[in-house]
């Protein structure tokens, strides 16, 4: 990451970054200095799962990761309609968390 004299950061990523994992399923913890987000891929009728990526943030980024998602979600839900939310039927067991 470098910042150009207008202040502008210039963010670089790599080609197997920019991949992306594939999750879904997030758990959130969090103590007094830091937000703890797990992703997973839950695979149906596997009755266990692996954290796919662990990402640690501060409380204040937290918050602004918040905003946003839900900004990027109004815009989503005005150009494609309502995104509907399922029932969560799984239940889980964290093993082995920090």
């Amino acid at each position: 990451m470098k910042e150009d004299k207008d202040g502008q950061l210039n963010i670089e990523i790599d080609e197997q970054t920019a991949l992306g994992v594939y999750s879904n399923l997030a758990v959130v913890n969090h103590s007094n200095s830091e937000f703890v987000l797990d992703f997973i891929n839950v695979m149906p009728g596997m009755p266990k799962a692996k954290v796919r990526s662990r990402i640690i943030v501060t409380p204040e980024h937290a918050k602004r990761l918040l905003r946003a998602l839900q900004e990027n979600i109004s815009k989503y839900e005005k150009e494609y309609g309502d995104v509907k939310e399922q029932t969560n039927t799984i239940k889980i067991n964290p093993i082995g968390q920090a």
